[in-house]
């Protein structure tokens, strides 16, 4: 896949679970960021080709990240156990993986996302 991913995720293991799956993607992994605020900051900092977020970070809501990326034209999704559901407007119509899910779901979502971006 040869793309910069941000990794947004407060839970270590998954984390870790993601940047494995990401890797055999072969993808380059920013972070994980384990707060909104560093996430914020990455995306200052790092070039960014799509990012794959949770959405409650150390009780936080991730959407100020979401907000950013967006007016970026970034490509993002949720990776949240809380389904659909818990993705508040305006990204309510974004990808969402059901946590947890499987390296295949990550792909298609991924290359989904990547492959909107390059006909903008």
């Amino acid at each position: 896949m040869n793309a910069r991913i941000l990794v947004v995720e407060d839970e270590m293991l998954v984390a870790a679970l993601l940047e494995d799956r990401l890797a055999a993607l072969g993808c380059r992994v920013i972070g994980p960021a384990t707060a909104v605020a560093e996430a914020l900051e990455l995306l200052k900092t790092e070039e960014i080709d799509a990012a794959v977020l949770d959405v409650n970070i150390g009780g936080e809501k991730v959407f100020p990240v979401a907000d950013v990326l967006a007016a970026r034209n970034i490509p993002f999704l949720f990776a949240t156990a809380y389904g659909s559901a818990g993705v508040a407007p305006p990204h309510n119509r974004r990808e969402v993986l059901d946590k947890p899910y499987q390296t295949r779901a990550l792909e298609h979502a991924l290359r989904s996302a990547l492959q909107s971006r390059q006909r903008h």
